[in-house]
Parts: structure tokens; C-alpha cells; sequence
């Protein structure tokens, strides 16, 4: 089972929090605000935040300009998850995308559907890596945030946490590029 290895030491991460809304504003981002919250109280750094509207190539840009700063390590997007047509962040995600990581979206489906049963098919929340940084798009509601960060990020943004996690193959993501 899952645990965390109290003799290691705790590396924070940097982590860019995206919001991808038509309508919401700082003053009113409240998932970007829940994963800000949640990222601060256990201990890594927020290394940058912003809005934009549901536009795929803004989206996509934004993921780039991110993946490129050495000062951000992690990139978590709420909203656009869904299936309307201007839910566009998911194919925003894979259009940067080197590798995706399948099972995140599958162990996100596992967690919502504890919560929300079978709703949780709506969402497309997906995470990937590309130039060495891990990306994830969440839905856009605070709850879902909640649960993906306390039932998964959080753990495997935890260099402690056993038997592996994201942290500590940080070093190996890019080892194919340094090949060419």
C-alpha cells in the first residue's frame, strides 16, 4: 500500500495553476483558488497563475511558455474538461504533450465516481509530460480539484511518497531528448 517514507526529506515542487474559464475572473476563480490553497498548505511553491478564456491555441500556448520555464516544474489546469464545444482544454493538453499518462485520467474516474457516480464519465480530466514537465487538466469545479489534488497530486507530488512517485524520476523525464 501507499505511504510516505518519513526518513526522506520533502522537496517542494513549482507548480503553474491555469484556469481555462469564458466567465470566471481572479475574484471569482474559485478551483484555481482551491488548488492554490491546497498547493501552498503542503508546502510547494506557486510559481505562477493565470486565466484565460477557452481558446485551444491560447491554451496551448500558455502549456508551452510553461513547459520552457525552468522555474516551473508542474502545470495543473481546471476547466474545459467537458464535453462541450468550447471544452478545449484537453486537446489543448495533448497538442503539447510528449508522453500522456493514461492512468491519471482513469484513477481521477476512480475517485469522482466515489463521489459523484456516474457523472464522473463527463469529465476528460487527462495529465501528460512534455520537456520535462508534468501537466494535468482538471474539471473546473472546486470539488473536483479537491479530490484529484487530496486524492492523487498530492501524493505523488511528495518525493516521500512510496512505493514511487512523480518526484523522484523528475531527473529521467527528459533522458530520450538528451539521446539525440
Amino acid at each position: 500500500m501507499s505511504r510516505i517514507d518519513e526518513t526522506k526529506e520533502f522537496i517542494p515542487v513549482r507548480i503553474a495553476v491555469l484556469t481555462v474559464s469564458d466567465t470566471r475572473s481572479a475574484e471569482d476563480d474559485k478551483s484555481g483558488g482551491t488548488l492554490v490553497d491546497r498547493i501552498e498548505a503542503a508546502g510547494h511553491k506557486v510559481a505562477a497563475r493565470t486565466i484565460l478564456r477557452d481558446e485551444r491555441s491560447e491554451i496551448a500556448d500558455q502549456l508551452r511558455a510553461w513547459i520552457a520555464d525552468p522555474q516551473i516544474d508542474v502545470v495543473i489546469s481546471t476547466g474545459g474538461t467537458g464535453l462541450t464545444g468550447r471544452d478545449v482544454t484537453v486537446e489543448a493538453h495533448r497538442d503539447v504533450y510528449e508522453k500522456e499518462i493514461d492512468a491519471f485520467g482513469t484513477v481521477f474516474t476512480i475517485v469522482s465516481m466515489d463521489k459523484i457516480g456516474t457523472s464522473a464519465v463527463q469529465s476528460r480530466a487527462t495529465g501528460g509530460v512534455a520537456g520535462g514537465t508534468y501537466l494535468f487538466a482538471l474539471p473546473g469545479s472546486p470539488g473536483a480539484c479537491k479530490d484529484a489534488w487530496d486524492e492523487i497530486l498530492v501524493k505523488q507530488l511528495d518525493y516521500r511518497h512510496r512505493p514511487c512517485n512523480f518526484v523522484e524520476i523528475f531527473p529521467r523525464l527528459t533522458e530520450g531528448q538528451r539521446r539525440k
